[in-house]
C-alpha cells in the first residue's frame, strides 16, 4: 500500500507538522494574547508581592511577621489544592480562570483602599493573604491548563517554555516597578496595579479560542458525564500511575536538597568564598540568565518523559557537587549557568508531563495533587536544608544534597530496571518446560 500523499493532500510544511522552535506555540493569535495578559498579570503580582514584605515590616517590624505571612498564604494550598484541582476539571475552565482572576483583582483593590486609608493592621493583612491563598488553589491549575488548551498537544511543551519566560520577564518587571510605585506613589498603587492587572487577564479570557487539534474541555466534559468526578479519584490515579510518582519523587528530593540556590550560594557565596553582596548579585543575574535560557531550551522539546526530568535531575545534582567544591566566586559563576540551564529545561518538561500525561478530565485533581504535595516541599526545604547547613556548611550542603539527589534517582532507576527485567515465573504444568520464564512488560 503506498503511503504517499495525492496531488490534493499535499504534505504540511515542515514549520507546521514537525516545528522545534521554541516559539511555536505563539503562532496561535490566542496563545499570543494569553501570553502578553499573563506578563501583564505576573508583572503586576510581583509588584505586591515586594510591596507586601516591605508593608509587613513597616507594621510590625518583624522579619519573622514577613514569613509568616507569606506561610498563611501558601498553607491553603496544603489543604485545598486537591479541592480546587476538582473544581477546575467540573467546571468550565474558562469560567472558572475568568471569575478567579476577578476574584484576585477585587483582594487587591480591597488592599489598596485599606492601605491608601491606612486602615490595613496585621490582622486584616493575614485574613487578606489566606483568601488569596484559597482562590489560588482554583486560579492556578485553571490558568495552568487553560493555556494548554489553546494549543495541540505536541506544542505544550512550548506554550510551558513561554509561560516561563513570561514569569521571568515580569518577575524583572514587576519588581523594577514596585520600587518606582513606592518611592513616587505610594504603596497602595502597587495593590492597585496588581488588581488592574487581574482584571485585564479576566477581560481576555472570553475572547480566546482553541487552536485546531487543542483539546476541547467542553467535548471532554460531555464525553465523561456520569464519571467519578471526585477527589478521590484524582488522588487514586496520582498513586496509581508509577511515572507521575516517579516525577513526584525527583522533584521533591530536588527541591528539599537542591534548587535552593539563593540559600545556599549566599552562604556560600559571603562565607567560604570571602565574597560580598555585590558578588551574590553576579551570582543571582547568573542564574536568572540561566533559567531564561533553559526555558529557551525546553520550550524545544516535543514529548518530555520523566525520564528526561530524571537525568537532568541527577545531571543538576553533579554539578551542584562541583560547585560546593569550587576554590573561588569566579569559577562558582562558570557553574552556575550550566546549573540553571539544567533545572530550568528539568521543571519545565516535569511540567509538560504533569500537565499532559493524565486524561483530560483528571488534568485539574492532578494538579491539585501535585499543589498539595509541592507545598510540603516549599514548606519543609528550606527548614531541612538550613539544619544541614548549620550541621555541615555551605560547602557540606551543597555536597551533601547533591550526592543525595544522584544516588537517590540512580538507585530508582536501577530499581525500575529491576523490576522490568525480572523473569516471572509460571506454575508448571503437564507439558509444560519447568521453570520456563513468562515474559514480562516493561513499566
Amino acid at each position: 500500500m503506498s503511503s504517499s500523499l495525492s496531488p490534493a493532500q499535499p504534505a504540511p510544511a515542515p514549520s507546521e507538522a514537525a516545528s522545534r522552535s521554541p516559539w511555536r506555540s505563539l503562532r496561535y493569535r490566542s496563545m499570543r494574547w494569553w501570553s502578553l495578559a499573563n506578563f501583564v498579570s505576573n508583572a503586576g503580582t510581583w509588584m505586591q508581592l515586594t510591596v507586601q514584605n516591605l508593608l509587613v515590616l513597616e507594621i510590625t517590624g518583624s522579619a519573622a511577621a514577613t514569613g509568616l505571612s507569606m506561610s498563611v498564604q501558601a498553607a491553603p494550598a496544603l489543604l485545598m489544592s486537591t479541592l480546587g484541582g476538582a473544581a477546575v476539571d467540573r467546571w468550565p475552565r474558562k469560567l472558572t480562570a475568568a471569575v478567579s482572576q476577578a476574584l484576585l483583582g477585587a483582594i487587591a483593590f480591597t488592599t489598596a483602599v485599606l492601605v491608601a486609608l491606612d486602615r490595613l493592621d496585621m490582622t486584616s493583612l493575614m485574613v487578606l493573604a489566606a483568601v488569596t491563598g484559597v482562590v489560588a488553589t482554583v486560579d492556578n491549575p485553571a490558568c495552568a491548563l487553560l493555556g494548554n488548551d489553546l494549543v495541540p498537544a505536541e506544542d505544550v511543551p512550548s506554550a510551558i517554555g513561554v509561560g516561563a519566560l513570561v514569569h521571568q520577564a515580569g518577575r524583572l518587571v514587576g519588581a523594577a516597578l514596585a520600587g518606582v510605585a513606592v518611592g513616587f506613589l505610594g504603596t497602595s498603587v502597587a495593590y492597585f496595579a496588581n488588581g488592574v492587572s487581574f482584571l485585564f487577564v479576566a477581560s481576555v479570557i472570553p475572547f480566546l479560542r482553541p487552536a485546531p487539534g487543542a483539546v476541547r474541555q467542553d467535548a471532554v466534559n460531555r464525553k465523561q458525564r456520569g464519571a467519578d468526578m471526585t477527589v478521590r479519584e484524582g488522588l487514586r490515579f496520582f498513586a496509581r500511575r508509577p511515572r507521575l510518582m516517579a516525577l513526584a519523587g525527583v522533584t521533591g528530593i530536588s527541591a528539599v536538597f537542591g534548587r535552593n540556590y539563593q540559600l545556599t550560594l549566599a552562604v556560600l557565596v559571603t562565607g567560604p568564598l570571602a565574597g560580598g553582596a555585590g558578588s551574590f548579585g553576579t551570582v543571582s543575574t547568573v542564574l536568572a540568565v540561566g533559567g531564561i535560557l533553559g526555558a529557551v531550551l525546553a520550550a524545544r522539546l516535543r514529548r518530555p518523559s520523566v525520564r528526561l526530568v530524571g537525568a537532568l535531575a541527577a545531571a543538576g545534582a553533579l554539578l551542584q557537587v562541583v560547585a560546593g567544591l569550587s576554590p573561588s566566586v569566579a569559577v562558582l559563576i562558570v557553574l552556575v549557568l550550566p546549573m540553571a540551564v539544567v533545572e530550568s529545561v528539568s521543571d519545565t518538561a516535569g511540567t509538560a508531563v504533569l500537565q499532559t500525561d493524565p486524561p483530560a478530565h483528571l488534568r485539574g485533581r492532578v494538579l491539585g495533587v501535585w499543589g498539595s504535595i509541592g507545598t510540603v516541599w516549599s514548606l519543609g526545604g528550606p527548614p531541612v536544608l538550613g539544619l544541614l547547613m548549620e550541621l555541615a556548611g555551605a560547602r557540606g550542603a551543597l555536597v551533601t544534597g547533591g550526592l543525595l539527589i544522584a544516588a537517590a534517582i540512580g538507585a530508582g532507576c536501577l530499581l525500575r530496571q529491576r523490576r522490568a527485567t525480572t523473569p516471572v515465573m509460571l506454575r508448571t504444568e503437564e507439558g509444560d518446560v519447568a521453570g520456563q520464564p513468562a515474559l514480562s512488560t516493561a513499566a
